[in-house]
């Protein structure tokens, strides 16, 4: 069976399961719409947020960043597993607590501010918003490549299923069908991966054969990795790094606390029946996400190493031309791989030499997606590639859509508008809300912004810069008001915008030369990306300013905190 029959048939088996599921698990209220009735298992919500985690960026970019960056790559790891640390720690589970649907709506309770809660709704959804652009973008790049079918068409399908199964089942439709998504990415990850491991060094598992040596050979698999780059030109793989320490630090910083302030992750943990399972289902969503987190940098190197060698098959040897192979015509239609002969000689000279390098363009999206396809792997494998990577980003925009409709039907229009709608009302809000994000991330996946290109690391930065610092200072301080929360998420998230815009060319503002910086327009080498961590010390700093200035909070807001960060049943085992 061809390549593309047999992607349409796995493709179209998996979209069948999910759309299934959701007429399964309709939901019949808003309990059941917002937080899936409450009585989700830990295990299985701990799948479900794993899914609902791993997007595009995580099961296409990540080991594609990891490949070109090598050792400076970990930063990705660390940053975005480190996060569900602090989320496990310091945030479900006091949020579990409080008991209600949504993250603006303990916001709106903790700092007895309506206005507190309009600005966290508005946060959320230009986190959310920014994030949801490329998961849209992804579904119509997956399409175009594997099914062949345009981009805007692939588009237009994957918006089609989310609101089926979105629309439809609410958090208890996406909850079922995010545990059937990860099961289908991380078979689409691991499969390739344990192939390609055995083909390169023997070894069935990816992450010990990272560290293993070439089958036949005495030459370890990163060794062999590292002459290869280093010939070419390039930083040796193993030790390079992108980013100065503080650089680094920060970066990996934002991306932690991003993660913990990200929305649609956080009302994960408000469908687990008991506040103690909030922590055990954080704890096996790391389990769950561990088992590609390992593996990825095994992908990343595998991947390299192939590329290279397919097309440099022996030092200084380089690959004719018209002899290239079907994957590299195929994915040239795409304009993510470019080939341009400088020299006319009909061979791919591909180096660090911008001047004589010839592979001017290797986008790094591509090298998860077409890593079987160089590794000659059976075609099955390939289209269960392609249902991973649709899984992946299918699997966080329904999440992500889910919370900005949540924000939308539940915050304002509940909260705000209308606080006398019924369940059966406001359910039907919740659908259209839901019908019209769908509507607007399908607008920004046909239309991307100026700064698509770095949306999921603005994304984090948002979150980090308004969402997290205030839900950390609402549950372990009693002594920030409503006017420092206000004031520290308005602070926070315009100074990273601020800053990402200016740095990013949307704005055309004369670039400013700070003291100690890596380039000449950087606050202290800080990249755009990075700069989340800053925004979230900006809010810090001026929500704790302001509420000293001003009146503490009344007493019942602090008795409300003290319930939320004393442990259930606890006072009356004192009394014992």
């Amino acid at each position: 069976m061809d390549l593309q029959t047999l992607t349409f048939l796995v493709v179209g088996a998996t979209f069948a399961l999910y759309i299934g599921i959701a007429f399964w698990a309709k939901a019949g209220s808003t309990s059941d719409f917002y937080i899936a009735g409450g009585g989700v298992h830990p295990v299985a919500n701990g799948m479900a947020t794993a899914a609902d985690w791993m997007s595009a960026a995580s099961f296409i970019s990540m080991a594609g960043l990891i490949a070109f960056f090598g050792y400076g790559g970990s930063v990705f790891l660390m940053g975005w597993t480190g996060g569900y640390v602090l989320l496990a720690m310091l945030l479900a589970p006091y949020l579990r607590k409080h008991g209600k649907f949504t993250v603006p709506e303990f916001i709106g309770d903790r700092y007895y501010s309506r206005t507190a809660r309009a600005v966290a709704v508005v946060c959320l959804i230009v986190a959310s918003v920014t994030y949801v652009i490329g998961q849209m973008k992804g579904v119509g790049v997956a399409f175009s490549r594997f099914l062949e079918t345009s981009y805007e068409f692939g588009l237009v399908v994957g918006m089609g299923i989310v609101f089926v199964y979105a629309v439809v089942g609410g958090m208890k439709g996406i909850t079922y069908t995010q545990i059937a998504q990860y099961c289908v990415l991380i078979c689409a990850y691991t499969i390739p991966a344990i192939f390609i491991s055995l083909n390169l060094t023997g070894n069935p598992f990816p992450q010990l054969g990272l560290g293993s040596t070439l089958s036949g050979t005495d030459t370890y698999l990163l060794d062999r990795l590292d002459q290869v780059v280093t010939e070419l030109g390039f930083a040796e793989y193993t030790t390079s790094a992108r980013l100065s320490t503080l650089n680094t630090f920060v970066y990996t910083l934002s991306l932690m606390i991003g993660t913990a302030g990200l929305p649609h992750v956080i009302i994960r943990f408000f469908t687990v029946p008991k506040v103690s399972d909030a922590r055990t289902s954080a704890g096996w969503a790391l389990v769950f996400i561990t088992i590609l987190y390992t593996t990825a940098p095994a992908v990343a190197a595998m991947a390299r190493l192939n590329l290279h060698q397919t097309i440099e098959p022996q030092p200084g040897q380089y690959l004719e031309y018209e002899k290239r192979p079907s994957w590299f015509k195929k994915w040239e239609t795409t304009g993510l791989l470019v080939f341009e002969d400088k020299n006319n000689d009909g061979f791919i000279n591909y180096s660090a030499d911008k001047t004589t390098n010839e592979m001017v363009t290797v986008d790094r999206d591509i090298m998860v997606l077409a890593n079987p396809e160089i590794a000659r792997l059976p075609n099955w494998v390939i289209a269960l590639v392609a249902a991973g990577g649709l899984a992946a980003a299918l699997s966080t925009a329904a999440g992500l859509l889910l919370a900005i409709a949540s924000a939308i039907s539940h915050d304002l229009i509940k909260g705000m508008i209308n606080p006398g709608i019924g369940e059966k009302q406001e359910l039907m809000a919740s659908r259209i809300s839901m019908a019209g994000a769908i509507l607007l991330a399908g607008y920004l996946g046909f239309n991307p912004p100026d700064f698509a290109a770095g949306t999921v690391a603005l994304a984090f930065g948002l979150a980090a810069s308004s969402i997290f610092p205030v839900l950390m200072m609402g549950i372990f301080s009693k002594r920030v008001n409503k006017e420092g929360a206000i004031a520290g998420m308005v602070a926070g998230i315009s100074i990273t915008l601020l800053y990402v815009f200016q740095h990013t060319g949307i704005m055309f503002i004369e670039s400013t030369s700070y003291l100690g910086s890596m380039k000449p327009n950087w606050f202290f080498g800080i990249e755009p990306n990075a700069f989340g961590a800053v925004g979230a010390l900006v809010n810090f700093a001026v929500a704790f300013g302001v509420s000293m200035a001003t009146q503490e909070p009344p007493e019942e807001i602090k008795e409300l905190v003290e319930h939320i960060r004393v442990p259930a049943g606890a006072s009356q085992a004192q009394n014992h």
